[in-house]
């Protein structure tokens, strides 16, 4: 039970994995979402989550703020085991719902708990529980993975694979994990792949990168077929979401983001890694506030997948992807000027609530349009912007790579000079 008085989480989790033969049946699993909550075995036929101090799981000031706290009902939820059906189901009794994948269920309604199920209270953004059946058997992953992790729900997929949440067995501590599979390798990834002191050297550099703006590598286990990369959980989604959701960011919140992001490129240029893939998509947010740490995810495909494969991943859309590399498709020599120019995209859209390049655009087609540089800032869009910001975009989206502004420049640039003392507030914040 949650109480004012539970041990430290650690501890508590230990205890849960501790449990020897002779312990009653265990039907299911809560991976705890949050640090301060503590993950569970299921065997009892009956829990209460909520406030109320003879709930089983009781949320207390000591799990989460005031403001949160005052948003839990005394009994908020329950999960129960049907001895009749075996079925698992969720009771909403709350004020402020209780969710299951971002579905509300109603207070006085019930919904049956599948495996990898999400639950959130009172918030979808509150997310709390992941479900999992314990006859789960984590198939299909290798045993390198199983015997460290369990793997459960899938956060988001894309063309060269899944990323999956995991909970790492003993600590619960959360990762997420990309697997990328070794299909979508580069030519010269190809032929490497059955070279494992070559992977693992490019393993070594990616795990010895460290920047507060930079996501961390915690594992990678390589298989003949498919690279498992554990990296940290970012909890506030992605910049495209954000993007999304706002259609416009405000100027000092996307000064602020692209702070950062050009602050984790310099350091991967000077640690001699070209992201080539820098897209929304791949700018993390670690909360869902305003002013939010921001970290770049999937710059170690640079060193897995060539050029062909990062268009290919576009589907056919390569918006980010500059001029010089779509002129030879793929098969050129590039320098890191190729992050600029995605850099440069990035911010158009931040700034201007939709792509300086689209296949919508009839005047041109899509790739004439990137590689003539063929694009504008309407009035209408842009008329609240400040002219340092569209000089900015400018430089980064200059055809010419040599002509473009390097990422040195980038950060001196008049537009971002605010930018460093808020920076540091933030980072120290994490």
């Amino acid at each position: 039970m949650f109480s004012q008085n539970l041990p430290d989480t650690q501890n508590a989790r230990e205890e849960i994995y501790s449990q020897e033969n002779g312990s009653p049946y265990v039907w299911g699993k809560l991976y705890a979402m949050k640090e301060k909550f503590m993950s569970l075995d299921l065997s009892d036929n009956e829990y209460s989550l909520g406030r109320a101090q003879d709930c089983t799981i009781r949320i207390s000031r000591s799990h989460v703020k005031d403001d949160v706290l005052q948003t839990i009902s005394k009994l908020h939820c329950k999960i129960v085991k049907s001895d009749s059906t075996s079925e698992v189901y969720l009771e909403d009794h709350s004020f402020n719902g209780t969710f299951v994948n971002n579905e509300k269920i109603g207070k006085g309604d019930k919904r049956i708990l599948k495996n990898y199920d999400l639950i959130s209270l009172a918030s979808v953004h509150f997310k709390v529980y992941v479900y999992v059946d314990a006859s789960d058997d984590n198939g299909g992953f290798p045993e390198q993975i199983n015997s460290k992790y369990i793997v459960t729900r899938v956060l988001g997929a894309g063309a060269c694979g899944k990323v999956y949440l995991v909970f790492e067995k003993g600590t619960c501590h959360k990762y997420a994990m990309k697997v990328i599979q070794k299909k979508h390798f580069g030519a010269t990834a190809e032929r490497n792949r059955n070279d494992p002191n070559k992977i693992m050297n490019e393993v070594h550099i990616l795990k010895a990168l460290n920047h507060p703006c930079i996501i961390n590598v915690e594992d990678i286990v390589d298989t003949p077929d498919a690279l498992y990369i554990i990296l940290e959980l970012m909890e506030g989604g992605e910049l495209f979401d954000r993007i999304q959701v706002s259609q416009q960011l405000n100027e000092n919140e996307a000064k602020l983001l692209f702070y950062q992001i050009i602050k984790a490129v310099k350091y991967l240029h000077d640690n001699k890694i070209t992201h080539r893939d820098l897209k929304p998509e791949n700018i993390l947010l670690a909360t869902e506030r305003r002013e939010t740490l921001v970290k770049v995810s999937d710059f170690g495909l640079s060193k897995f997948v060539n050029s062909q494969s990062i268009l290919k991943t576009y589907c056919g859309t390569p918006l980010y992807v500059a001029p010089e590399v779509l002129e030879t498709k793929g098969m050129g020599s590039y320098t890191n000027k190729v992050d600029i120019w995605s850099l440069g995209v990035i911010l158009y859209i931040c700034l201007g609530g939709y792509p300086p390049f689209s296949a919508d655009y009839v005047t041109l087609p899509l790739n004439e349009q990137i590689m003539r540089g063929a694009y504008s800032f309407p009035s209408k869009y842009w008329q609240g912007i400040t002219p340092d910001a569209i000089d900015l975009i400018k430089k980064m989206l200059r055809v010419n790579p040599r002509k473009r502004i390097a990422i040195d420049e980038v950060l001196c640039h008049s537009w971002l000079q605010v930018s460093e003392s808020i920076f540091k507030i933030i980072v120290v914040g994490f």
